[in-house]
């Protein structure tokens, strides 16, 4: 099982993992403050670009298209060209996709802006996972996701009002500028501190098997189901960047005060986070997902609340478990599909966050401007929430058949 695959020197009193591994947070959070931190600049955006709801969806959606397109071979240049090198590309690539899009003169521009700097974004993320992948000790892996949720969180609590208080002062343009900034910041640390090592997580096949290649594995119809846990987290994903058009229309929020409530929210995901991972080691990783999913149920619907408390409390709650949920996802597939690269494992999990990233801002647009209102989304998002946790039920008793079936092959 690769979560539990032996690792030659990741032993309690190897702390050479540490440096490396606190490079790879401090790559993920230059890259995260933007990803997330920049939704209170949204209806600026969209009021200068003179953007429907619609294509607000698709400016904010292309995200899951790019990852759509990326996510699998992301995976695999980490195992070809290794992941420092392709992480770092990729936080170029997402720094010159932010200059563009504060230089753009139209929607379409904006639009061919935002696809450079997701496909930047994706190929920094699906290397930030296989580096944690190859860095953190075996018995520590739901820990060091913990840690590195609350770390991409804080990056979020300090982006949203961050980019919110430029863009009041000095407008949206320059909050994107500083994010470029900030990346270009993030990519020169990691590549002084971060020192690549080899792929040991090899394959876990009992009597000396030959393992299945990532192609093979393809083969295998649950395979096909992994992309479906991408709606683990497209409630917190679309509601980021749905709740500052919401809190204006519905409360008549300020940016500024609708950037405050997605820092508290990330704030409290700083907390959820480790100790998510904390559970997750300690207890069984899929019945603390499926946990996680199902009090995003509630969560869902409380921002059909016209209680502006209510409607707080539903997105905090929604956006901090979404990112913790989507942490813990990564190490609990590992439990699924043992004996493949760490890399194109990566990538196959985080397909499904590309589909629902796109799907999930799409279609609250559509309903946006379908009803008139954001009702119908957010039971939209409910709904996505109860399929969730039942996939993930279906594969928990899939992983555990897997296990006894493992543990009869190697006795």
């Amino acid at each position: 099982m690769m979560a539990n695959a032996a690792v030659p020197g990741a032993s309690k009193l190897d702390s050479g993992w540490i440096v490396p591994y606190i490079a790879v947070i401090i790559a993920m959070m230059s890259m995260q403050m933007s990803s997330l931190g920049f939704s209170p600049l949204l209806p600026s955006i969209q009021k200068d670009f003179q953007m429907s709801f619609s294509q607000l969806g698709t400016f904010t959606g292309v995200y899951g298209l790019v990852a759509l397109v990326m996510s699998v071979p992301a995976g695999f240049l980490a195992k070809k060209f290794g992941e420092k090198k392709v992480l770092s590309v990729g936080l170029l690539i997402l720094a010159v996709g932010l200059f563009f899009l504060s230089q753009a003169g139209s929607y379409g521009q904006a639009l061919g802006a935002r696809v450079v700097w997701i496909f930047g974004y994706r190929l920094a993320f699906i290397c930030v996972m296989v580096a944690i992948a190859l860095t953190a000790p075996p018995n520590l892996k739901g820990r060091a996701m913990g840690i590195l949720g609350a770390m991409s969180a804080l990056a979020s609590v300090v982006g949203a009002p961050f980019c919110a208080k430029i863009g009041d002062a000095l407008g949206w343009r320059h909050g994107i500028e500083a994010f470029s900034a900030v990346a270009v910041l993030g990519l020169a640390i990691f590549w002084l501190f971060y020192r690549q090592r080899p792929e040991v997580f090899g394959p876990a096949v009992p009597n000396g098997g030959k393992s299945q290649t990532t192609v093979s594995a393809f083969k295998i119809p649950i395979v096909w189901t992994i992309p479906l846990l991408g709606l683990t987290n497209v409630g917190g994903f679309a509601a980021t960047f749905f709740v500052p058009s919401a809190l204006k229309a519905e409360f008549h929020v300020s940016a500024t005060d609708a950037g405050y409530l997605i820092s508290v929210s990330y704030i409290v995901a700083i907390v959820v986070n480790p100790l998510s991972g904390y559970l997750s080691d300690r207890l069984n990783r899929w019945l603390v997902l499926a946990l996680m999913v199902a009090l995003m149920i509630p969560a869902s619907l409380a921002l059909t609340s016209k209680t502006l408390l209510v409607f707080q409390i539903g997105t905090i709650s929604l956006i901090s478990l979404g990112l913790a949920a989507t942490h813990q996802l990564y190490p609990t597939i590992a439990e699924l599909m043992r004996g493949r690269d760490v890399g194109p494992l990566m990538g196959i999990t985080a397909l499904g966050g590309g589909l629902f990233g796109y799907l999930g801002p799409q279609v609250l647009g559509w309903l946006r401007d379908w009803s008139g209102g954001f009702i119908a989304g957010w039971y939209a998002l409910s709904g996505a929430a109860v399929a969730s946790m039942l996939l993930i039920l279906f594969l928990k008793n899939y992983s555990d058949r897997q296990s006894a079936r493992f543990m009869a092959q190697a006795a």
